[in-house]
């Protein structure tokens, strides 16, 4: 089931997560067919926090950006081996199957390391060598990639050896026994007593016998011998061949292959592995395998599935909006939206806060609106019309309060002022914080600015945070590249505010704003820094003559 990203602007303040999590939650019961998850791309403020702690639920997922991941196109449900499994059955599987690698682990659930056929050349490469190869074996691989049986099992089911065949006169093959020294080899022999005896009497770790007619009986005596004999019911080319092949994977694993990370960034692990000698690699969450990524993986890019809400111009939304696939927009601000490629659903009604219009497409559907919807949106409802004393504040919201109320089952201006009491005070909190916890970036006129907002229940803490602010303010300016900053700081309860600026002569001698002293102007009956103060700066950066 694809998922769908329900996601407010950056620095989101309560309206846009709360509106995020509603949305999500009516998404999911009105379409079965994808999963609609909430996230945000900020922090949350102080006020935030205490809603959904009161609650007792979770807030939207916190994402960096909405890029393709690793995940998005990592294969989940793949063959794996254990570290035991004979290389016969990676080839086998390697080949039939058309696989880039196989992730090999130790009893099915700890990861070992990779097998590719990178690996498997590596080991047949091996036997060219100089010096006779020495294999290790497990007795009951043989079965797997020889066909017969066991004439007996020995005590000793893993050894390492190198591979003797008997098919020389019995003197010769003895002297080129013994040239091998203290190591005893595995035999490969037909029905040649003398020589399988010798094997026996010296302990040979196994013998593997060929041409054997199966009702005709070995009169050798194995009842001293420790090890294992084999009947293979193929000839003694192929089972050379084949025995080979029944090493265990722990011997030819690459235990230390390039990994990437489920929630790396698609384009950096594509460059990772077109960069590398790998055709495929591993995925961890983590320290926990998820799955593996192949270059075909690759071929195509995906595209991660969004909806705005409270928001609808790319540059204020989750980085990587301009890459996704932008389904639907949910806001009340002004229309600063680019061209799409394909047409898209836009609810935007011109009130005071997005969870109105999100209460209103609750109602449009018939769904239930349960006590902690109503909460959640009463809360965004009273945060951004400032318990509706904010200009923005429309019919809408005033009826929208007194249904949401009842099924929240709280007074809603009780609930309001609670609300605005859990806000952090301002000189309790880092200055940068201050200015970017609520911050929105314009450009007009070829003026790029920011404008910051922080809502609080009195302005008496004020002149001891100030120095600090406007350093803030500053650092801002910098750090964004912007020409001018603003902060809007709110007392809802008097319903007034001061306006911190960072400084730009040319546009703040325009102000209609009382300026109080140098950076800082009085603004007596403004709350809304969208229907208020924006225009005003709009409208001053449309005056300046920038050539």
């Amino acid at each position: 089931m694809d998922t769908v990203y329900v996601t407010g602007h950056r620095n989101p303040d309560m309206d846009s997560i709360c509106s995020a999590w509603c949305y999500a939650a009516l998404k999911n019961r009105i379409d079965s067919g994808h999963s609609y998850l909430p996230v945000r791309c900020g922090a949350m403020n102080a006020q935030t926090r205490y809603v959904f702690e009161t609650l007792g639920i979770e807030p939207p997922q916190l994402v960096k950006d909405v890029y393709p991941k690793v995940a998005d196109v990592a294969k989940r449900d793949v063959i794996t081996l254990n570290i035991t499994d004979p290389v016969y059955t990676a080839i086998k599987e390697l080949d039939e199957r058309t696989l880039s690698m196989i992730p090999v682990f130790q009893d099915m659930h700890e990861f070992k390391g990779i097998v590719s056929l990178h690996e498997i050349s590596g080991f047949l490469m091996s036997d060219n060598l100089h010096t006779r190869p020495v294999y290790r074996f497990l007795t009951d691989n043989f079965k797997h990639v020889l066909p017969g049986y066991f004439y007996r099992i020995g005590r000793e089911r893993e050894f390492s050896a190198p591979i003797m065949i008997g098919a020389m006169p019995y003197e010769i093959s003895v002297q080129r026994i013994r040239e091998l020294g203290d190591v005893k080899p595995i035999l490969i022999v037909g029905l040649r007593e003398e020589l399988i005896s010798y094997a026996v009497e010296n302990d040979f770790p196994a013998i593997v016998l060929t041409g054997l007619d199966e009702d005709k009986p070995v009169s050798v005596d194995f009842s001293s011998y420790r090890g294992s004999v084999f009947v293979s019911q193929t000839d003694t080319a192929e089972t050379v061949r084949l025995l080979r092949l029944s090493a265990p994977l722990k011997d030819i694993i690459n235990d230390n292959p390039v990994t990437v990370q489920s929630d790396e960034n698609y384009e950096t692990a594509k460059a990772r592995l077109v960069n590398s000698d790998y055709r495929g690699l591993p995925v961890f969450e983590g320290e926990q395998f998820s799955g593996i990524v192949t270059r075909r993986c690759f071929i195509g890019k995906p595209q991660r599935s969004i909806i705005l809400v409270d928001h609808n111009e790319i540059a204020q939304s989750v980085p990587g909006a301009e890459e996704a696939r932008i389904l639907e927009v949910v806001d009340h601000h002004r229309l600063g939206f680019e061209r799409t490629r394909e047409p898209i659903s836009m609810k935007i009604e011109p009130v005071g806060s997005t969870c109105t219009i999100i209460f209103h497409e609750y109602r449009y559907h018939g769904v239930e609106v349960d006590k902690i919807t109503a909460t959640l949106l009463l809360g965004g409802i009273l945060a951004d019309t400032v318990m509706l004393k904010s200009p923005t504040t429309t019919d809408a919201e005033r009826k929208a309060v007194e249904e949401l109320g009842q099924l929240a089952e709280v007074e809603w201006m009780n609930w309001g002022k609670d609300l605005f009491i859990h806000s952090a005070s301002i000189k309790n909190r880092k200055p940068r914080d201050v200015v970017e916890s609520d911050f929105k970036e314009y450009y007009e006129g070829g003026v790029r600015f920011g404008i910051g907002q922080a809502e609080v229940v009195t302005l008496e803490d004020l002149p001891e945070a100030r120095m600090e602010l406007l350093e803030a303010i500053s650092r801002t300016r910098l750090a964004r590249g912007l020409d001018w900053v603003l902060l809007l700081i709110s007392d809802v309860m008097k319903g007034e505010s001061i306006l911190l600026t960072s400084g730009f002569a040319a546009a703040e001698e325009k102000l209609i704003y009382t300026k109080n002293r140098e950076n800082e102007f009085s603004l007596p009956g403004i709350l809304s820094r969208k229907k208020q103060v924006l225009p005003e700066i709009l409208r001053v950066v449309e005056e300046l003559d920038l050539t």
